[in-house]
């Protein structure tokens, strides 16, 4: 016979994970779903999160539960949520909106459309020639109609249309996605 091990809980983590599942559930129609409705992880109030970095995750649970983008070590990051001024080149620059790009997917795919309206709003005001054909991409595969119309009025500007022909992004948005350049 096969021994079964019990996990006992004290009331503090009853209410604590109770709330958990409430503020999910109140947050995402997804989680909710999930947590209570008929779905597989109902019954199990167990939940596995598959295709995403950890650190997506805990960005997106702490927004689900303050409300905000989670501070970061990197200032630039923290002052242009704050301002909308972010460095023009770096690194550092390009992970923060690669980063944002993951959240805003995460965003779509769990319906917490305050997290995915603040993403849309962030990469519409850091578009560039390397990064708006990416970002139409998303766009349109995640349905963001107000950044695909940006990114749109952005491609189409004379002065950056031929630099941006040139970019890889161009191509691959080309191959991939040939009705977001249906203009």
């Amino acid at each position: 016979m096969q021994r079964r091990e019990q996990m006992l809980l004290s009331a503090w983590e009853v209410r604590s994970l109770l709330h958990t599942w409430i503020v999910l559930a109140a947050r995402s129609p997804v989680f909710r779903a999930q947590l209570y409705g008929p779905m597989r992880e109902a019954k199990s109030k167990h939940i596995t999160i598959e295709d995403m970095q950890p650190a997506v995750f805990k960005a997106m649970m702490h927004f689900i539960y303050t409300d905000l983008l989670p501070e970061t070590d990197d200032h630039a990051l923290m002052h242009f949520i704050y301002t909308d001024v972010l460095p023009e080149t770096g690194d550092q620059r390009d992970a923060n909106l690669e980063m944002i790009q993951h959240l805003l997917v995460a965003a779509d795919r769990y319906a917490v459309d305050r997290l995915k309206l603040v993403c849309q709003s962030i990469l519409c005001k850091t578009l560039d020639v390397q990064n708006v054909c990416s970002t139409m991409a998303l766009a349109y595969h995640h349905n963001c109609d107000r950044l695909k119309d940006i990114c749109l009025d952005f491609i189409t500007r004379s002065d950056v249309m031929d630099a941006l022909v040139k970019t890889a992004g161009y191509k691959n948005l080309k191959r991939t996605c040939p009705s977001a350049l249906a203009l």
